[in-house]
């Protein structure tokens, strides 16, 4: 029997870097049939169809400067009020700041739809490091693995053309420990902000990846 759909289902994702966020984004979309917003994604879309907002993106990322916040809420807010939205969508990689939060909840009641859960994947930081500076990536295809918990069947090599893999530069124990400081710092107070609103859901991220999927989807249907 198919697992049943949740409709209209408004969702945001908390974790620190290396929480598998992205991997459980996908499969909460493809269970619940919506839409999986990321704002690495949107800023690539936007730039890529030279939108007015991508043009603005452009021209901070081109300086070497940060997209600021009232840029990137009119990216997030352009996109979820789409036809494809209608059903529900997961926000993953946004919000990073309580200002952030704070936008989204306003531009949210002012649409008349709020957001119905925040999940956030609870990892200890000693397993994060170990998570990220362990990852692999294909050059070529953009298959990931790790050196531990998902090595590639031969060698150093992908399993789906032979390239050698390689280890992202963002990936190394330094840039981990500065992201995980950022993190604590500006997007951790989330947590509190959306405890406040009486939507978040904490899910235990240390644990086999299936495990941790099941337990978020249990929480989800529990909310609907």
């Amino acid at each position: 029997m198919e697992n049943r759909s949740v409709k209209k289902m408004r969702i945001v994702l908390l974790g620190p870097p290396g929480a598998g966020k992205g991997t459980q984004a996908k499969k909460i979309a493809a269970k619940y049939g919506i839409e999986h917003i990321s704002t690495g994604d949107l800023f690539r879309d936007n730039i890529k169809n030279n939108t007015e907002l991508g043009q603005k993106a452009k021209a901070y990322m081109d300086a070497g400067k940060l997209v600021p916040d009232e840029l990137v809420i009119a990216l997030v807010e352009d996109r979820i009020t789409k036809d494809d939205c209608a059903d529900g969508y997961l926000l993953d990689g946004f919000p990073r700041t309580v200002a952030q939060a704070s936008a989204l909840s306003a531009f949210n009641q002012k649409i008349g739809k709020p957001l119905d859960v925040a999940l956030n994947i609870e990892v200890p930081e000693s397993k994060l490091v170990e998570r990220v500076v362990g990852r692999r990536v294909c050059p070529r295809c953009g298959a990931s693995y790790h050196v531990h918990f998902n090595p590639p069947k031969t060698g150093n090599v992908c399993d789906n053309d032979g390239e050698t893999l390689v280890q992202r530069p963002d990936d190394s124990e330094a840039t981990v420990r500065t992201r995980l400081s950022v993190y604590h710092l500006e997007t951790a107070p989330l947590i509190d902000y959306y405890q406040c609103k009486q939507i978040l859901v904490n899910i235990d991220g240390d644990q086999p990846m299936d495990d941790v999927t099941r337990a978020i989807f249990l929480k989800i249907d529990q909310a609907s």
